[in-house]
């Protein structure tokens, strides 16, 4: 099971960035995703969830409206599209896999899920 994430970099403020996250080792297109990140000295901060079949999306208030999740399960393939970039999104940035059936468990976006499987990380760096 591996999640490699990529596209990360440096960026202006007010600037945009897709990155996105290879899946494999598991059937991505039965498994809700996650993105999650971690700036210098912070602890981790939940970014983004997707569920099984992508049309329901979750964003906490930070991120809602500049940031978008979307998969492709035919590419095995997880996206994070961020707009409007701002120097406090600076952070490693992960994918991670959530561990239960967000459809099944009715899950709202009032809580952030829980994963079981995290990629590396990308750096993104957002830096006049």
């Amino acid at each position: 099971i591996q999640l490699v994430e990529s596209g990360g970099g440096m960026v202006q403020p007010g600037g945009s960035l897709r990155i996105s996250c290879a899946a494999s080792g598991f059937t991505f297109s039965n498994y809700g995703m996650s993105w999650v990140r971690q700036a210098p000295g912070a602890g981790t901060e939940w970014v983004s969830s997707i569920n099984i079949g992508g049309g329901k999306t979750y964003y906490p208030d930070s991120v809602k409206g500049r940031f978008t999740i979307s998969r492709d399960n035919a590419k095995n393939t997880l996206y994070l599209q961020m707009n409007s970039l701002k120097p406090e999104d600076t952070a490693l940035y992960y994918c991670a896999r959530v561990s239960f059936d967000m459809d099944k468990m009715n899950y709202d976006g009032s809580y952030i899920p829980l994963t079981d499987v995290w990629g590396q990380g990308t750096q993104v760096t957002v830096s006049s």
